[in-house]
Formats: structure tokens, C-alpha cells, sequence
């Protein structure tokens, strides 16, 4: 990896996690069209939560803007199907693997400090790509309040 990072204007990593049913997904995946990829520490907590329930809230709104939702975090996919069920999510999640991932390629994979103790973990992060797989836009250490607005904003926009 380079020393610098992936950003605005410059291609989207194409590094390949899990989806449903074990499925591989990349972001070339949906080439053709725009995709909202956004990243979240971990499923079933409140934040996380939220921001998955607002974005598939908006789901229909994004399609109509052609653009796709994908929510990425290092959970398994095991994981990611409980917290699709228990909070009945339309966006589809993808598992990013443990080392070497899509978050690992966007510097967005990195030491985090809580309460004294040093860890790894997601910043949270969302990535506007256009539909020739360029980075259109970047949200760093997102707020969740009026966070989707702010997407579908950008991706009608683009």
C-alpha cells in the first residue's frame, strides 16, 4: 500500500469482503452506478443501529437517485444476518475481512483509545463513488444525526 491514502477523486479500492450467503462483494460490483458505501464500528449497538435503520429508511430514495447502499463492518456475516433480522434492514452489509480489508486500503481501520485502553477499530466512515468507481465524496468520524440526508443530498448532486 501506498503512503497515501484513498481519497476524493482516486478509485475506490476493489477489495473483495463477504456478503450474504457467503457471497464475495466489490465495490466493482456495482459499476454503472453510484454506491454509497458507509462503515460502522459494529452491528447491534445504538449507533450502528440507527445509522442502519435510517439508511435502509431511505433505500427506495436512494434507487430513485441511482445509487446503492452498501454497510460494511469487520462483523461476521453470521453477525450481520442477526442484526438484518432484528431490526428488519433492507441494506445489504458486508463482512470486511480481519486483516487487509477495504478499511484496512482506506486508513479507516486504526488504533482508537477508550477509557485508557489502546484497540483497533472503524472509524466511522461513509464514501460517495461515482458510477466509473471513483471516490466522489468522503464523510470522516460521521455524526449519525442527519447523516443520510446529507448522503442522498450528495448523491443526488453527483
Amino acid at each position: 500500500m501506498s503512503d497515501t491514502l484513498p481519497g476524493e477523486g482516486d478509485m475506490m479500492p476493489d477489495v473483495a469482503m463477504e456478503g450474504a450467503d457467503g457471497t464475495v462483494i466489490k465495490p466493482s460490483d456495482f459499476r454503472g452506478r453510484k454506491l454509497v458505501v458507509f462503515f460502522y464500528p459494529k452491528d447491534m449497538t445504538p449507533g450502528c443501529t440507527t445509522e442502519n435503520v435510517e439508511f435502509s429508511a431511505a433505500k427506495a430514495k436512494f434507487e430513485e437517485a441511482n445509487t446503492a447502499l452498501l454497510g460494511v463492518s469487520k462483523d461476521s456475516y453470521a453477525r450481520h444476518e442477526k442484526f438484518i433480522a432484528k431490526h428488519e434492514l433492507s441494506v445489504p452489509l458486508a463482512s470486511d475481512p480481519e486483516e487487509d480489508g477495504l478499511a484496512d486500503a482506506l486508513g479507516i481501520w486504526t488504533e482508537k483509545k477508550m477509557y485508557g485502553k489502546t484497540f483497533m477499530g472503524m472509524v466511522r466512515t461513509t464514501y460517495l463513488v461515482d458510477a466509473d468507481g471513483r471516490i466522489a465524496r468522503v464523510w470522516p468520524k460521521v455524526k449519525v444525526k442527519g447523516h443520510v440526508e446529507d448522503v442522498l443530498e450528495a448523491a443526488r448532486a453527483l
